[in-house]
């Protein structure tokens, strides 16, 4: 049975917000001392919880057309206050070479007019997308009864996020598009920049009479405020971290919360005995040096001991023209002595960085024994000519994306065709992989009956 629209017992409806909502004022965020669920807080993130939840109730039956106009009014708005946003992010940029970021985190943080033109061009490009919401099967069972599953937001998205303020545009505009309400918390480096993007992001909201507590802005980024996000469960459908090890390995431990794990990329590129050697060095290369501080960035080169001093030199001698850091192995060293070596934390760390650990193994059984300790799960290549040993590391590997004579950079929601993405999930349950429109949706059964009893 195909996938179809249903109208016939829930009709989205295709008029604006009603102004007798969108024009009310938000209740005020009062510095007052307050208790729920155990925990002392301020009040602030329980009014933002609570705001976001009733306006999760209007978005989630606005229709298509109306959401679209919401997109396109908010990414007018990010172009008329392009200079507002750049000015802020400037005093970030300041602020963080002043704390002394590392050079990694700053190119993470920073805005231009080509990634805001491309937050803007995100916006615009999501309205082209199909809407998930609404869309379903039908079948009818042998009682008469007629059984809908139909997609439905889920609800009220909490996103908590590190640098990159371009996450606030893409989570918002991608929540805005699945009828979901969305509570962004930035890292604390970001926070001019995250203010002047949800202001205009709010902005465009109000002009298409969309309530504008559908995205909000959670400002104060000190941990306890964080944690009171995380006794939100009334009010909170899902948690969604994007950022290091450490802020996700916080939120899944704290969180009362459902969470969808995303982000953590240790990466693997193995070189197999019987691979393309050209073809190895140009994928380890770009899946190394083309955006080093993205989470599907190489952070391992496996290469099999049989061609790896015919490989290792001229590969690694065009990374460290590059800039890349080699760690290697003490096989590795022998080979290449300008490397460094590697220690059992090189293994299994995440560098988004000019940094490439190194290690040379005996058979693809090794390889793969290695990346499933290691990795995170996260994405994974083999370089190889050989059918029977691709289809081994597809069926073995234990990750989101597994890729056989491609770079690991691939693993992103536009280049699945997805468009925008809202992360990369690298647990099992509810998504996995670059998170899409549809992973923003859950499932509701509508039975229709005409008197059946049971």
């Amino acid at each position: 049975m195909g996938k179809i629209r249903l109208r016939f017992i829930i009709s989205l409806t295709g008029k604006a917000v009603p102004a007798h909502f969108s024009n009310r004022k938000s209740k005020p965020l009062f510095l007052r001392k307050t208790q729920y669920n155990g925990v002392i807080c301020l009040g602030i993130v329980l009014d933002i919880a609570k705001q976001a939840k009733e306006a999760s109730y209007i978005l989630s039956n606005a229709s298509t057309t109306v959401k679209n106009n919401a997109l396109e009014m908010m990414a007018k708005a990010l172009e008329e206050m392009k200079e507002e946003i750049l000015l802020a992010n400037q005093e970030d940029l300041e602020n963080a070479k002043q704390k002394g970021l590392k050079d990694a985190m700053i190119e993470r943080l920073m805005l231009n007019d080509k990634r805001i033109d491309s937050m803007i061009k995100g916006l615009l490009d999501l309205v082209e997308l199909p809407d998930p919401v609404g869309s379903g099967t039908v079948f009818k069972r042998p009682n008469g009864l007629v059984l809908q599953k139909q997609r439905v937001p889920l609800g009220v998205v909490g996103i908590i996020y590190e640098s990159r303020p371009n996450v606030t545009s893409d989570a918002a505009g991608l929540c805005i598009k699945t009828g979901n309400a969305v509570i962004l918390r930035g890292g604390s480096e970001a926070i001019n920049s995250n203010k002047a993007i949800v202001k205009a992001l709010c902005k465009g909201l109000e002009e298409a009479n969309i309530p504008k507590t559908c995205i909000q802005l959670i400002e104060d980024t000190s941990r306890e405020r964080i944690q009171e996000l995380f006794k939100m469960r009334e009010y909170v459908d899902v948690l969604i971290p994007r950022g290091g090890a450490a802020l996700i390995k916080n939120v899944v431990e704290n969180s009362q919360i459902p969470v969808i794990e995303t982000g953590v990329g240790n990466c693997h590129v193995y070189v197999d005995e019987f691979a393309d050697l050209d073809m190895a060095t140009r994928i380890i290369i770009n899946a190394k040096t083309s955006r080093p501080s993205v989470c599907n960035a190489a952070e391992t080169l496996l290469v099999h001991k049989n061609v790896a001093k015919e490989f290792l030199p001229k590969a690694l001698s065009e990374l460290k023209k590059l800039g890349v850091e080699i760690r290697g192995c003490e096989s590795t060293l022998k080979i290449y002595p300008d490397a460094r070596l590697a220690t059992e934390e090189d293994w299994a760390t995440e560098y988004l960085d000019l940094i490439l650990a190194v290690k040379v193994v005996d058979s693809i059984e090794e390889a793969i024994s290695h990346i499933n300790q290691y990795g995170t799960s996260h994405s994974e290549a083999i370089v190889t000519k050989d059918y029977d040993r691709a289809n081994q590391f597809l069926a073995r590997v234990d990750a989101a994306c597994v890729y056989v004579n491609a770079s690991t950079r691939f693993t992103d929601g536009g280049e699945f065709g997805m468009g925008a993405e809202i992360g990369i999930s690298t647990q099992k349950l509810h998504a996995r992989g670059p998170m899409g429109l549809e992973e923003l949706t859950t499932v509701k059964y509508l039975i229709m009956g005409n008197g059946q009893v049971r």
